[in-house]
């Protein structure tokens, strides 16, 4: 007689135990699956150690970037160039994007001068420029901070030594889970940089609630060169008579009216070398300088044409919002004729 292993039966706590052990066995495979989805992962980021300006310790991939959307640039404290315009042009977008920031966007600053930008120093400089939460500034080892660099895309060998002023402006955005990065401008405007950080790098998962669309949307004009320079760097710290958006401005005063108030050329020489001005302690420079929380203004190195430019687009919008009254422009005399109100009142 021939009989069957089949037919014997099979005990229900070992197929509950074989169960078990596949259902283990699979979400291992779909984790590790998960984490190799995206080449850019703990095996190309280093995972460098850093200090941020509250002095604790953050891993560069494990503590910052891994599974978030962020945004992340260098910078040095000491910088008089671009590096508070950044500053300034980040702060605005952090406003924009509220309490998400430190919840599910992240911002870092990293510092490319460590030697002098201790935590300390890092810390002075966000009360400095009244910093939000979520947003943190982060100082190390050089060479580990320079490595780092290279490895988003954000080191121009040959121009880059830790204090050119030369150094690599880009703004980096990214959300390391899809494996998505994208290089930026930090002069993009903040309203477009805090839509790619909460919807573009987010997938989208939260449905947007306009509904208009394209047919409704208004013609817009060229914009001149000085339009174009004071939406790209001067609106960084200023506004222009914006009162909707008063609120983006922290840094420096509104700046309609100021081509009445300053002297035209004392006013051209502050936009092109304000730096060389405060070293000269000159007295107008260093009273502003003083009332906006000693924030220097930085050189955008701009040249006698551009200057041109931008103090033109500030007449030209002064006089569009506040028309003078012919009354007014007849008892104008000399070149100092609009003396306007006080430095407390209304800066340049």
């Amino acid at each position: 007689m021939i009989t069957s292993h089949w037919a014997k039966p099979i005990n229900p706590l070992r197929l509950l135990l074989l169960f078990i052990l596949g259902i283990t066995g699979w979400s291992a495979a779909v984790a590790e699956d998960s984490d190799s989805s995206t080449p850019w992962g703990r095996d190309y980021f280093p995972n460098t150690e850093l200090i941020n300006q509250d002095g604790q310790k953050k891993r560069f991939f494990d503590d910052l970037i891994k599974d978030k959307v962020v945004a992340i640039n260098f910078i040095f404290t000491s910088c008089t160039d671009s590096c508070p315009l950044e500053t300034a042009r980040l702060l605005q977008v952090q406003k924009v994007l509220g309490d998400r920031v430190g919840k599910d966007v992240f911002l870092y600053s990293i510092s490319i001068d460590p030697e002098t930008d201790t935590p300390e120093v890092l810390k002075k400089y966000t009360e400095k420029f009244r910093i939000g939460p979520g947003w943190q500034f982060l100082t190390g080892n050089k060479d580990d901070i320079t490595a780092l660099r290279k490895s988003l895309g954000l080191f121009i060998d040959g121009i880059d030594n830790g204090r050119n002023k030369d150094h690599n402006l880009s703004l980096i955005i990214g959300n390391q889970s899809t494996g998505r990065w994208m290089k930026s401008s930090p002069m993009e405007n903040p309203y477009i940089l805090a839509d790619r950080l909460s919807k573009t790098l987010q997938n989208w998962k939260d449905p947007s609630t306009n509904d208009q669309d394209y047919a409704s949307a208004p013609t817009l004009r060229p914009p001149s060169a000085g339009e174009q320079i004071y939406r790209t760097r001067c609106s960084s710290c200023h506004t222009l008579g914006d009162t909707e958006n008063a609120g983006m401005r922290s840094i420096g005063p509104d700046l309609v009216g100021v081509t009445r108030q300053r002297d035209p050329q004392w006013l051209k020489r502050w936009i092109k070398e304000p730096d060389q001005m405060l070293a000269e302690k000159d007295a107008l420079a260093m009273q502003l300088f003083e009332q906006y929380n000693n924030i220097a203004m930085p050189n955008l190195r701009l040249g006698e044409i551009e200057a041109n430019a931008v103090l033109t687009y500030l007449a030209e919008e002064t006089d569009r919002l506040q028309p003078e009254s012919p009354m007014a422009q007849d008892t104008h005399e000399g070149p100092h004729q609009h003396a306007g109100p006080k430095i407390q009142q209304q800066g340049g």
